[in-house]
Order: structure tokens, then sequence, then C-alpha cells
């Protein structure tokens, strides 16, 4: 069985794998399959990521994609700093 992941682990394995698709972004059902996520929740964690400014949804070709912004790369950055201090300290985001 998969460990829980709390809504900060998702919002940063999205930003992680928007990150990785650069900038021709990532569609939305390679999205919702490597973010292991529901449609449903996928939806609500991309709603908060754009409001926030750290994702861009584009549609090309009817196709919704997905973008990182300059300030979902810093909280990715500092997320990530984050991460590793707590393993450091034997604790798993």
């Amino acid at each position: 069985m998969a460990p829980y992941r709390n809504s900060v682990k998702i919002l940063g394995d999205v930003l992680q794998i928007t990150e990785e698709h650069g900038i021709g972004g990532v569609n939305l059902t390679s999205l919702l399959r490597k973010a292991n996520l529901s449609y449903g929740r996928l939806a609500a964690v991309a709603g908060r990521l754009i409001q926030a400014g750290m994702i861009q949804e584009q549609v090309l070709d009817g196709q919704r994609i997905y973008v990182i912004t300059p300030q979902g790369k810093e909280y990715l950055h500092r997320y990530n700093q984050f991460a590793e201090m707590a393993n450091s300290f034997g604790l798993n985001l």
C-alpha cells in the first residue's frame, strides 16, 4: 500500500511533474497518471496552484496543458530544500 500523501506533498508532486515537462508543459492525462490523482482531486489542486500563480493552464488543440511559472519553480526549490532538511532529521514529508 502506498503511503498517505498530505496536500503539501501533492502540491510538490504536481509542481515537480510540471517542471520536468519544461516550457512545453504537461497535458492533463499525463499529469493525472504521473501524480496518481483522481480527476476531481487534480482539478482542486490545479485550481489552487493556478490561483497562487504557480502554474498556468493553457489550451492547445483542445487539450489542457499545465506549465510551471517562475513563482512555482521558486516554491518547488524551497519545498525541496525543506524536504531534504526534514529527511536529514529522519522525518518524511
